[in-house]
Parts: structure tokens; C-alpha cells; sequence
């Protein structure tokens, strides 16, 4: 079941739980280190090992079954420059996500929202059998 975070690790089973206490609890990595004793680049690390186990499970987990799913894009970033909205702002990062009603969401950054980036993704997401819904999105027209 549990051996160490990392192989060849020398943190042992009760203070590695108490530092996923912590990162649970959203305690900085530098108080963190303080109340364990384990050094702030030592917690650093088994908090990206951490990230990257929640990240890999959520990957694994996030196939949609048949049913209703919504898909959308959205754009992240800087404030809006004037006279440039949307897709035309600079700065901005274009995100697609899916999302299955009553159930799980799937995000991930794209680099534009072309037929040929998101298709791969709703076909390696989405069943053949699911109801998609979006906002007129031409990727779908296809």
C-alpha cells in the first residue's frame, strides 16, 4: 500500500501524512516546513508529487459515459484591452471544458479553438452515444 512518497525518500509514514494534512488544508509550504521540520524545498516537492498523483487520477477518471454533456471554451488572462474582446485580446489562454450533468469536469489549455485541437479531445472524452450540447460552437457544425 503506502512504501514512501518517492523512492529512496526519507520521509517517514506519519509526517508525510501530516504534510498532505496540510496541503489539504491550503497551508503554505514555508509554515509547512516549520511545523515538520522537513526542509521548504523538501516540502516543495512532495507537494508538486502530490499535485501531479491528483492530477494523474483526475486524468484517469474524467471519460464521460453516454449522457448529456455540455462543452465550451473560455478565455483567461489579462484585462480586456480596449476595443479586443474574446478571441482577439492579447494575453489571453484559450481553455476547452467539458462537462457531464450531474457529474465530472474536464478542462484543459488549448492553443487556439480549431476543429483539429478540440475533436481529438471530445472523441477521446465522449462517447459515441452522448448527447452534446454547445453554444453554436462551429467546431460541432463539422
Amino acid at each position: 500500500m503506502f512504501k514512501s512518497y518517492k523512492k529512496g525518500s526519507h520521509i517517514s509514514r506519519p509526517k508525510f501524512r501530516e504534510i498532505l494534512r496540510l496541503f489539504s488544508a491550503d497551508v503554505n509550504a514555508t509554515i509547512v516546513s516549520h511545523i515538520t521540520g522537513v526542509s521548504r524545498p523538501g516540502v516543495n516537492r512532495i507537494f508538486n508529487y502530490i499535485r501531479i498523483k491528483i492530477s494523474e487520477y483526475c486524468e484517469s477518471n474524467s471519460v464521460f459515459e453516454d449522457g448529456e454533456i455540455e462543452l465550451d471554451e473560455s478565455y483567461f488572462g489579462a484585462r480586456r484591452v480596449k476595443g479586443k474582446r474574446c478571441r482577439g485580446a492579447g494575453g489571453k489562454i484559450p481553455v476547452f471544458g467539458m462537462l457531464k450533468r450531474e457529474g465530472n469536469v474536464y478542462t484543459q489549455i488549448i492553443s487556439n479553438c480549431s476543429v483539429s485541437e478540440l475533436m481529438p479531445i471530445i472523441a477521446a472524452r465522449a462517447s459515441k452515444d452522448s448527447t452534446i450540447y454547445t453554444d453554436c460552437f462551429k467546431v460541432m457544425m463539422v
